[in-house]
């Protein structure tokens, strides 16, 4: 294998509860690409009692965003484990800082492909989050935490998505249909991605 090349990054974007997740596992599955929840990477230093773990805390639960340079460091990590491999970014970025701060500190590392965008209405995600919350144990699947969420998703992710779009670099997939239905788009997309 050529030791220039970079891994390929997809970020992996929608609103909370759109299907990042489990469309990521088929990916994973058929296609062999690494998932990086940025969410998961972050609940994960929270329970480590590092520094950071307090202020992660603090932040998921009011629905805020964690410090771009924080984040961007654990996905580096996770990506420099095996930069043989290629990897889904899911949940990241959420805002223009958090991308600022990809490009500034990965472009030279990895070749950020596109975006993947889960189209979902809110009124399905609520559904869908709060019947994950009635098991998941995640603190943020409570009514009040997607409130907060879906303001955060709507006022900084989605330009995010804007962003790339306009460098026609985002392919946006209709989620609120049955998983297998938006996984055969989903399974398109990624057999060109060879």
């Amino acid at each position: 294998m050529n030791s220039l090349k970079k891994p390929i990054v997809v970020f992996v974007l929608g609103g909370p509860g759109s299907g990042k997740g489990t469309q990521c596992s088929k990916i994973v599955q058929e296609f062999g690409l690494v998932h990086l929840s940025a969410g998961d990477l972050l609940r994960t230093e929270m329970a480590s009692g590092s520094q950071y773990g307090d202020m992660i805390a603090t932040m998921i639960k009011n629905g805020e965003i964690v410090p771009s340079i924080v984040t961007v460091n654990l996905l580096k990590n996770a990506i420099m484990v095996d930069p043989s491999k290629n990897y889904l970014v899911d949940g990241f970025p959420r805002n223009e800082e958090n991308n600022n701060s990809w490009v500034e500190n990965m472009t030279s590392i990895v070749d950020t492909r596109f975006v993947l965008y889960f189209d979902c209405p809110d009124e399905v995600m609520t559904e869908r989050l709060l019947g994950r919350g009635a098991s998941s144990g995640r603190t943020d699947d409570n009514i009040e935490s997607i409130k907060k969420r879906f303001t955060t998703f709507h006022n900084q992710t989605k330009p995010v998505v804007e962003h790339y779009g306009k460098q026609s670099r985002v392919h946006s997939i209709n989620s609120n249909r049955p998983v297998d239905q938006v996984y055969d788009d989903v399974r398109k997309l990624f057999q060109t991605l060879a």
